[in-house]
């Protein structure tokens, strides 16, 4: 697989272009836009450290990413890139940080891949996405919120804090640390086990009709309910549950620690 990384300019990458944007706001503001086609079934993922991730449904075939740079208390915007790599599953865009001297240097890939580290640096960055039907979303970052709204695909957000607020008409995984959970799966046809965790925050999934799936859900300080009749297999309680919706089969987990649980029924 071979990776074309791309700083902010306006250099055409196979399908697609990365271009810087006039600044809008404050002087320290520094845009970036990149569009391009993804095939169906392909996924845009995002990587951000500091900032939100915003998503929404596209209203033609290109994915459009934009992202504004905002200066903190601690170093310079200028030193944050945008980076762009197109590879065989679709297209990963990064916010990438300056390295320190003599360390590895940070670098964007698809994935577990790659090398992410702000070094002191708290910039802001936020990125908006604007997402064709039947393209998946990858979106993570560490310090912001992720919310994705009328997604055609598949949908996967990871934040450690902030909340994430999800529709997809795909399924979706989602997990943070400080904050809440609201998602709504599309679709209830899903591979391998479906997670979605906080530890301070509230989850509140809403699932489409007719799913089967197995559940375990568990809380400490919190309460469980469903709108769905759940068959119970082993301990039953308001903290920690395990049982059947429908046929069950496909594993659904969901767990925090401070904070309720919910499961409601969809269209």
């Amino acid at each position: 697989m071979k990776h074309f990384p791309i700083l902010v300019a306006a250099v055409m990458i196979g399908g697609g272009a990365a271009t810087p944007v006039p600044s809008i706001g404050a002087p320290q503001d520094t845009d970036f836009r990149w569009s391009g086609r993804i095939d169906a079934g392909d996924a845009v993922e995002i990587k951000g450290i500091n900032g939100e991730v915003r998503a929404m449904a596209a209203s033609g075939s290109q994915v459009e990413v934009t992202a504004v740079k905002r200066g903190g208390s601690r170093g310079d915007p200028a030193d944050v890139t945008i980076e762009v790599v197109e590879h065989a599953g679709g297209v990963t865009i990064c916010a990438v940080y300056p390295s320190e001297e003599g360390e590895r240097p940070n670098e964007c890939a698809p994935g577990d891949e790659g090398r992410m580290n702000v070094h002191d640096n708290d910039t802001k960055v936020d990125f908006t996405v604007r997402v064709p039907a039947r393209v998946h979303l990858v979106a993570t970052t560490v310090n912001g919120d992720v919310s994705a709204d009328r997604i055609g695909g598949n949908v996967h957000a990871t934040t450690v804090n902030g909340d994430i607020d999800v529709t997809a008409a795909g399924y979706v995984k989602a997990s943070t640390v400080n904050g809440g959970i609201e998602a709504s799966l599309g679709s209830g046809n899903w591979e391998g086990d479906l997670e979605f965790s906080t530890v301070n925050g509230s989850v509140e999934l809403t699932l489409p009709e007719g799913i089967g799936a197995t559940v375990s859900a568990s809380t400490v300080n919190g309460s469980f309910d469903t709108d769905f009749p759940l068959t119970v297999q082993g301990r039953f309680g308001p903290k920690q549950v395990s049982g059947t919706i429908g046929s069950g089969g496909r594993q659904l987990h969901v767990s925090t620690v401070n904070g309720s649980i919910s499961l409601r029924r969809g269209g």
